[in-house]
């Protein structure tokens, strides 16, 4: 089935979906709704995870770094058996690779180890965790202000095209990014549930969650701690003892998960793993990698990845917030975006994909703009623009949506160059190294060879010959001569991706 066939069929399906979700939250039914909405962005990601291919920024790397986690869930590497000298400081060629927290390519490593090593595999824990999000989102939401708010802000999430982009592997950050918002989403969930039932279990979990944000992308996970303390404060049911012990045991817990690993790397890796923290905190005072930005890049940026709209409810929610210091519910949703957009907008290196953790708190302040509006129209004119705004709210991003997931687009979703490099697995024995190829990295992801995209010189290759490693050389015009006329290398034409 083609690209628009399929892409028919899951907008159709979801849609379907979407409908009757709709009515049985007009029964308020809700868990049957939610569970809609989680069945119906399931198979938008499913259908975007559906590419039979590694995209190059960053899903590939992420992806062998997870493939060799298999074999060795300690020792984080890219080039597994590196065979020519590499620089320790470029994380797209060296061997101890620490530019990432370990915890979503063990993720992934876990589900490839269970369902083998295919490109669905890869993404289905991003896929998974960005479904049971859509629930946690509804769960905060109907907590914090009622069902309707909820359920309006787990749409928002199932839709969303940039979540569901990055699920799919097919922009920049993908499974690091998805992995941090859940568990951020997660914690605060946990938190929530600690501060209604005071039950310490779920504290813990609070804590672990917290622990495994900063497994996925470091530290800036703690803006989970503000948010826990007003959720606490909020609920009345600690003195200032109760709270000082419980917020102990939350940071305890915390260190505890993710602490190990980076005394490990320090110890096991020192030389990479100094060098990697160097690397991220000049992310605050470098443009590093041509993503230098403007200080307005992220307040621009929203307008694209959740409504053009969306600075009409956020200002409304942050003049509410002001206006009422003392409401606490509406001050943590706000410290979960502001504190994030302040801190990543006066850093000089700036990806969509670094606020993507505030997602959740973005839907659920247009959720609650939207049911504002709603009643407001009631009693107030011109009902004509309010019913305008309210269909845009949701227009919009339902717009972002279908041009992120592409379904009605001609796609070749399973390349040739892929089928030829996953033949070679079975083809070439493991003591063989691919020269001249200009994706190494998937090649090495879809077989069992190492793969370099340039050829050494003719002493290294006769020295590689001697050790009986099988030497292919892949044809594009620009061999050596000397190198050519050597006996025992293999020179052949093998499609790629360029």
């Amino acid at each position: 089935m083609g690209n628009i066939q399929l892409g028919i069929f899951t907008i159709l399906l979801a849609t379907i979906g979407y409908f009757y979700s709709w009515r049985y939250q007009k029964k308020d039914q809700y868990q049957i709704a939610v569970l809609l909405l989680m069945l119906s962005g399931f198979a938008l990601r499913l259908f975007v995870a559906g590419d039979f291919f590694l995209h190059i920024w960053d899903e590939r790397y992420h992806a062998l770094v997870a493939k060799n986690f298999i074999q060795h869930p300690l020792l984080p590497t890219l080039y597994d058996h590196p065979i020519l000298a590499y620089n320790y400081q470029n994380w797209g060629g060296n061997h101890i690779w620490l530019h990432k927290q370990p915890l979503p390519m063990w993720m992934m490593a876990f589900s490839m180890r269970l369902f083998g090593v295919n490109e669905i595999a890869l993404r289905l824990p991003s896929i998974v965790m960005s479904t049971i999000a859509i629930g946690l989102s509804y769960c905060i939401g109907s907590k914090l202000f009622h069902k309707k708010t909820g359920y309006i802000a787990a749409f928002l999430f199932s839709i969303n095209g940039l979540i569901i982009e990055l699920t799919g592997g097919r922009v920049p950050t993908d499974h690091i990014d998805i992995s941090f918002m859940f568990f951020i989403l997660l914690a605060i969930f946990f938190s929530a549930q600690f501060a209604q039932k005071r039950t310490t279990a779920f504290n813990i979990l609070a804590g672990i969650s917290i622990g495994f944000a900063i497994l996925s992308k470091w530290l800036p996970a703690l803006i989970v701690l503000p948010i826990w303390l007003l959720l606490v404060i909020d609920s009345g049911h600690f003195t200032r003892k109760k709270l000082l012990i419980q917020f102990l045991l939350l940071n305890i817990t915390l260190i505890a998960v993710a602490l190990p690993w980076q005394l490990y790397i320090f110890h096991a890796f020192p030389k990479e793993a100094i060098w990697e923290t160097t690397f991220n905190v000049r992310h605050l005072s470098e443009g590093l990698e041509g993503q230098a930005r403007p200080f307005y890049y992220f307040i621009d940026r929203i307008r694209i990845n959740y409504g053009d709209l969306i600075y009409l409810p956020l200002a409304w929610f942050l003049w509410k917030s002001i206006a009422n210091f003392t409401d606490k519910k509406r001050l943590l949703i706000s410290i979960w975006v502001i504190i994030p957009l302040i801190f990543f907008s006066l850093a000089q290196t700036k990806m969509q994909g670094y606020m993507l953790f505030t997602a959740p708190a973005l839907f659920i302040i247009t959720a609650d703009f939207f049911s504002m509006l709603s009643k407001y129209k009631s009693t107030h004119q011109p009902k004509w623009l309010i019913n305008i705004i309210l269909v845009l709210l949701i227009a919009l991003p339902i717009r972002y949506s279908i041009e992120r997931i592409k379904p009605f687009e001609k796609m070749e979703r399973k390349p040739q160059w892929v089928q030829e490099l996953k033949k070679m697995k079975n083809e070439r024995p493991r003591k063989t190294i691919l020269f001249n190829y200009p994706n190494p990295i998937e090649a090495m992801f879809y077989t069992d060879i190492t793969a370099y995209d340039r050829i050494p010189d003719k002493k290294t290759i006769i020295n590689l010959l001697q050790q009986d490693y099988t030497i292919i050389i892949n044809e594009k015009g620009d061999i050596p001569r000397d190198i050519a006329s050597l006996d025992g290398i293999i020179i052949k034409h093998i499609a790629s991706a360029e």
